[in-house]
């Protein structure tokens, strides 16, 4: 039986509609594992940049959520995604770097796990809009284990600004 699997995707370089237009395509082609929905695509400011003065200010990011059938244990499905992120040009500079695609797992059907690598639920997901409104769009009764109602935590966001720029197609 498939487990239901959300995935948070993020861009803020080279293009970043089109970088995540192309992941959702990427999220659908992987071996057994199908898109099964899709949120709209919403920009936010940067959070947690290092405010370095050598660096310039981030550009904005682009963010989504996708919903997948897979048969893809999770640490086989952060693999694969490491990998769409490789495809995509994605290089680990420094913590919370720009970024050509980040792509997370957000939940994995309600397990709680942390292994080497890989924490579900996704740690910070409750205290970031950009992950709980269009998870929100796509799932909205989701809950998150160990946390409780997605819609409860992203009231808790709201000095968060999110602008939807694109609906779901």
């Amino acid at each position: 039986m498939p487990h239901i699997a959300f995935i948070g995707l993020g861009s803020n370089l080279e293009d970043p509609l089109s970088q995540l237009q192309r992941a959702f395509a990427a999220l659908d082609k992987l071996p057994c594992t199908r898109l099964a929905a899709r949120s709209s695509l919403y920009r936010s400011a940067p959070l947690g940049c290092p405010n370095q003065p050598d660096l310039q200010v981030q550009p904005d990011f682009v963010n989504a959520v996708a919903k997948i059938m897979t048969d893809l244990a999770p640490q086989a499905l952060l693999q694969a995604l490491l990998q769409i992120e490789h495809q995509h040009g994605r290089e680990r500079t420094f913590r919370n770097a720009p970024r050509t695609l980040d792509l997370d797992v957000l939940l994995y059907d309600d397990v709680q796990l942390h292994e080497h690598g890989l924490t579900i639920p996704h740690p910070q997901m409750h205290r970031r809009a950009f992950v709980l409104q269009p998870l929100l769009e796509i799932a909205p009764d989701i809950s998150i284990p160990g946390v409780g109602q997605a819609g409860l935590a992203l009231a808790g966001c709201r000095d968060q600004v999110l602008d939807r720029i694109s609906n779901v197609v």
